[in-house]
C-alpha cells in the first residue's frame, strides 16, 4: 500500500480530514504530472467506475487510466469531504473542475473509499468518478 500513516489507532477527527486532503492533493498532482504513478495507490480487491465502465483490480485499473484519450490534463479541487467508514477506513468526497489538452473545463466528482491494510497504511478500495453533465 503506498500511503502510511503514524497513527496506531483510527486518528481523530482533526487529523483524519488533514490526511483525506493530503491523500486528495498527492493523487490528483500524481494523475496530472505521472499517470502511471497511480498503480501503487491501488490494490488486487480495488474497484474503479469512471463513467459508465467499471474494471477491478490494481492493474486493470492502471490500463484504464493510462487509456483516457487526452495528453494534458489538471485537475482543480473545489471542495473535499472527509469521513471516517467502518474498518478504520476513509471516506473521500471531491468536487472540481477538470481541464484537458484544449477542452473547455469541466465539473467533476469523485469518490473514494481508502481501506486501511493495517500498520498505518491505506490503499484505495473504491474510486468513482465522474463528470458533471446536465443535459436537459
Amino acid at each position: 500500500p503506498f500511503w502510511r500513516s503514524s497513527w496506531q489507532v483510527f486518528p481523530p477527527f482533526s487529523k483524519m480530514e488533514a490526511y483525506g486532503k493530503a491523500f486528495v492533493n498527492h493523487y490528483y498532482q500524481t494523475f496530472d504530472s505521472n499517470r502511471a504513478g497511480l498503480g501503487a495507490l491501488y490494490g488486487p480487491d480495488s474497484m474503479l467506475t469512471f463513467e459508465t465502465n467499471q474494471v477491478q483490480g490494481q492493474a486493470p485499473i492502471l490500463e484504464k487510466l493510462m487509456a483516457l484519450p487526452f495528453k494534458v490534463i489538471q485537475h482543480l479541487v473545489t471542495t473535499v469531504d472527509v469521513h471516517p467508514t467502518l474498518g478504520s477506513g476513509i471516506l473521500i468526497f471531491v468536487l472540481g473542475q477538470l481541464k484537458t489538452d484544449d477542452d473547455p473545463p469541466h465539473s467533476f466528482s469523485q469518490c473514494f473509499v481508502l481501506k486501511d491494510a493495517g500498520g498505518g497504511s491505506y490503499y484505495v478500495l473504491n474510486d468513482i468518478f465522474r463528470l458533471v453533465v446536465h443535459n436537459m
